[in-house]
């Protein structure tokens, strides 16, 4: 039997269903990632990077929602993304003077490599090398985002 031909409409609406869908899965699995720029916050001014933060960590973890990874995984990367967050917005005041006016992109991408991340604060060193396997896996989706934009 053969399918009715999908209007222009029904393709229009796929990309957002997806996005919609992803949205929600999202909202399940990081359900005050609108709030992290806030508890992030030392001053007023640190809301505004913060939700820049989030937008470009955002992708990320819609990524790692794909992946079929366990909760428990999932929940540490989710976890570890929002310490890398808090580490972020704490180096806007502890960094030299202009880091501020540096776009959130590349102090994501100047804090992470193909290493890890920066050496957390009061953390033990199980806590460290999970950390540093969450900004490895981040470091490795923005590079293949960079590769894939330049292309």
């Amino acid at each position: 039997m053969r399918m009715p031909a999908k209007s222009r409409g029904d393709a229009a609406k796929a990309p957002a269903a997806a996005r919609d869908a992803g949205d929600s899965a999202l909202a399940a699995y990081c359900p005050d990632i609108d709030e992290w720029p806030s508890i992030w916050r030392y001053e007023a001014r640190d809301v505004a990077p913060g939700r820049e933060l989030v937008a470009c960590l955002k992708p990320f973890l819609c990524h790692l929602l794909s992946l079929d990874l366990s909760r428990k995984t999932l929940n540490r990367h989710r976890d570890n993304l929002w310490l890398l967050g808090s580490e972020l917005i704490r180096g806007l005041h502890d960094d030299a003077p202009g880091t501020r006016r540096r776009p959130i992109r590349e102090l994501v991408l100047a804090a992470v490599d193909e290493e890890g991340g920066p050496l957390i604060r009061r953390g033990t060193e199980v806590e460290q090398r999970s950390f540093d396997a969450t900004c490895r896996r981040l470091y490795r989706f923005l590079q293949t985002q960079d590769n894939a934009s330049r292309s």
